[in-house]
């Protein structure tokens, strides 16, 4: 890292589906409270799927005033929540750097709701029926563009979309804007919210999501014998990076620091991981490469463990090949057993976690994994967190459909 501009993490803001904010997301997952429970925003009685790792208690009124909240996405207003808090957090004052303040927030779908509004009112009344906020309100640069609007950041500023991958790539691409340069401070993650019946029935129709409807708490069991599908989540998650210079020029606390981002594709198929977890592997070397660590020197992994048969597999395989003797002690865990898969925010609030676990030396469960899988042999953290003392590197690993891969390292900040 000789030479390498130095990014770390200032401050962090989330909503979540066990939380409305940072402190209590961290003490719900720390305690291995689910936040999965039969779906609330519409009927899904016709769906075979009926539950969600939903928002509780949010109020974007509260939060942007009645006129703005009626004509924004959800998930805008669950990325401007998260960046509030972030950008406070952080005590940044963005003004001054308002010109060299990125901002890269990822959403899977964007605002979908908005869209099926506009379908439905268009399908009922014709095109002057549809709200005139639906083109701007469904696009995935939404949460971006409102998020620079709210806090005044006018460095560069857009979306990506790499489905569950989004919320990593945009952490780790907003670090290379400041690498490159372009930016001295970026807010970066994701925003999804995609608890829809439009939503569900799409991942309902491919069997993509658990029908464990008499014990929701229970249906996301990441790497247990008897999953039977990943559980859809909303939220929000927002890190604010900066060059490690200028947070302690002006005496920030720091959380820790982005040493190694990795990025690779599959090029398999559509929506299955490639099952030898070749390249989700190359994708964990490139950040331990980047972040001259060794595989030996990982005190903890984030997976990006969703409940599904293949993919808890294939990423198994993955960090056998990415972390080789390793990988038998690593601990790993994965906290969507707790908040459902929050699609393209996913990587964003996993991220969150994983540098609260660097911090705090202590690894949150996987919860519900009753009967480890025997193709999944990894050195899980079952049922209930544990004190890691040793844990001060650690990686938060995301794949998405489309082979979309993608892996962050945080570390404690050395000098």
């Amino acid at each position: 890292m000789t030479g390498r501009v130095r990014v770390v993490v200032t401050g962090m803001g989330c909503v979540s589906p066990v939380g409305n904010d940072r402190a209590s997301t961290w003490d719900a997952l720390r305690s291995g409270r689910s936040g999965v429970a039969r779906i609330t925003a519409f009927d899904p009685s016709d769906l075979p799927s009926q539950m969600a790792g939903e928002v509780k208690g949010f109020d974007p009124e509260a939060l942007l005033g009645r006129k703005e909240a009626r004509r924004t996405s959800r998930p805008v207003q669950l990325a401007v929540a998260a960046a509030r808090e972030a950008v406070a957090d952080s005590g940044i004052d963005l003004g001054p750097i308002s010109d060299e303040a990125a901002v890269i927030i990822a959403s899977g779908v964007g605002g979908l709701a908005l869209f099926e509004r506009a379908v439905l009112a268009y399908a009922e009344g014709g095109y002057r029926r549809v709200s005139a906020f639906a083109a701007a309100g469904m696009l995935v640069d939404m949460p971006a563009g409102m998020v620079a609007a709210d806090l005044g950041a006018r460095g560069p500023n857009f979306a990506i979309v790499s489905a569950c991958a989004s919320g990593a790539h945009a952490i780790g691409e907003a670090a290379e804007q400041i690498r490159r340069g372009d930016a001295v401070v970026a807010l970066a993650g994701g925003a999804e919210a995609a608890i829809t019946p439009v939503g569900m029935a799409m991942y309902c129709v491919i069997g993509a999501l658990s029908r464990r409807n008499d014990d929701p708490e229970a249906a996301s069991r990441p790497f247990d014998r008897d999953r039977d599908g990943f559980v859809s989540g909303e939220g929000a998650a927002v890190l604010v990076l900066e060059e490690l210079g200028h947070a302690r020029s002006r005496g920030a606390d720091i959380y820790a620091e982005l040493v190694g981002y990795g990025a690779t594709a599959d090029a398999a198929h559509v929506t299955q991981p490639d099952p030898s977890g070749a390249q989700a592997a190359r994708c964990v070397r490139l950040a331990l490469e980047r972040a001259g660590r060794a595989p030996h020197e990982v005190g903890y992994v984030n997976a990006h463990g969703t409940s599904t048969p293949m993919n808890d597999v294939a990423e198994t395989r993955a960090l056998k090949l990415a972390l080789g003797e390793a990988a038998a002690v690593v601990p790993v865990s994965s906290t969507k057993s707790m908040t459902g898969h929050l699609t393209g925010a996913a990587g964003a609030l996993e991220a969150m976690v994983t540098i609260l676990a660097v911090r705090d030396r202590f690894l949150p469960p996987t919860i519900n994994l009753d009967h480890p899988d025997p193709e999944c042999d990894l050195h899980h953290v079952a049922l209930v967190g544990r004190p890691a003392p040793d844990a001060t590197l650690a990686l938060s690993m995301s794949f998405g459909f489309g082979g979309h891969n993608a892996c962050l390292a945080f570390a404690e900040v050395a000098d």
